[in-house]
């Protein structure tokens, strides 16, 4: 009894307490000081040249990173930025530092891939905390967190859902319906990792003779990938078709089965999404199927968008970007367009 007397008092005092709680939260958002968000207005763009823009990239250890960095340093004297660029080495951690770092140092603008969604979006937030405007390319973050068009002036960048349901339909169409997939992963918890897969296995799904026999990250690496191939092929020799979440971990796949005494497009059909050079060249050499066309060059679209913005223009949350697809039919007229 004494038990459920000490039970009622711990639930009265609850109840008496909420009431309060809600009271001096209705009284913090009225001082306009009860969350990170209340003042959803984003941070104004100085108009000055040079600009300094902070660009904090996530790895460089393959051709799609290489070339979304470079088109920043081609675009910085057209467009009037002195970049502060840096390099995460792969880490989250090393990422939010940098980005940190660069907001000590007070640039007009920050442009960042995030690495991962969730991680790096607290960093946002203390960058409108700090007044300097956001724009992300290539990878979002956790909307949940923060939010485009309030938090950060836009996401210019692909449709990943899309990519996946592309690559789905290709692999269809080759294998008539019919094939057992190992499909290789993107960086766990990155925004491009997440819908690639989602809209890929969507299409799977909806067609009984396809199976995703194995799923597991190759971070998207080539030799990660090449790794984890191996191992899947031996647990699973029964595969007819490889989904990677981008080129270099195909091509990583494409040694690997070649190790296994396999061949290339002939016993195990493989798309993919990214269109590299070495990517275009594997298609070109009947060992990969298809790859889905990812666009690195987002610098002269952030300088085009970063003008706008300040210059008062409203600009949507999304920043679209359109992508090629390549495959046997089309890959030696668009080697053009592989980096």
């Amino acid at each position: 009894m004494a038990s459920l007397n000490t039970q009622s008092r711990k639930h009265a005092r609850k109840q008496q307490i909420r009431p309060l709680a809600g009271s001096l939260l209705a009284l913090a958002i009225g001082f306009g000081v009860a969350t990170a968000h209340a003042d959803d207005a984003l941070p104004k763009l100085v108009t000055k040249t040079p600009l300094k823009v902070g660009f904090a990239q996530t790895e460089s250890n393959n051709p799609w990173r290489l070339a979304e960095t470079k088109s920043f340093k081609d675009v910085a004297a057209k467009c009037g930025w002195q970049i502060v660029m840096t390099d995460a080495n792969g880490s989250n951690s090393k990422q939010v530092s940098d980005i940190q770092s660069m907001i000590a140092q007070h640039v007009d603008l920050l442009v960042f891939p995030p690495r991962e969604e969730k991680p790096l979006a607290p960093i946002v937030l203390q960058a409108k905390k700090a007044g300097i405007p956001v724009i992300l390319v290539d990878r979002d973050v956790d909307q949940s967190v923060a939010k485009a068009g309030r938090d950060y002036i836009t996401f210019i960048g692909s449709d990943f859902i899309d990519q996946g349901h592309r690559a789905a339909d290709w692999l269809v169409k080759a294998t008539n319906g019919k094939a057992k997939i190992i499909e290789l992963e993107g960086t766990t918890g990155a925004s491009a990792a997440n819908d690639r897969k989602k809209g890929f296995d969507e299409i799977v799904a909806k067609n009984p003779g396809m199976t995703i026999i194995a799923s597991q990250s190759g971070d998207f690496a080539r030799d990660k990938g090449r790794q984890v191939m191996e191992t899947l092929l031996q647990a699973h020799p029964d595969v007819t078709a490889v989904y990677a979440h981008n080129d270099e971990m195909a091509l990583g796949a494409i040694a690997a089965i070649k190790a296994a005494g396999k061949q290339p497009g002939k016993d195990i059909q493989i798309v993919t999404i990214d269109g590299t050079k070495g990517g275009m060249d594997a298609i070109a050499a009947g060992e990969l199927g298809a790859s889905v066309q990812s666009s690195p060059f987002f610098g002269p679209l952030a300088c085009d968008v970063a003008q706008r913005y300040a210059k008062g223009e409203k600009i949507p949350t999304w920043v679209k970007v359109s992508d090629r697809f390549y495959d046997k039919s089309n890959v030696q007229q668009s080697m053009q367009y592989g980096y």
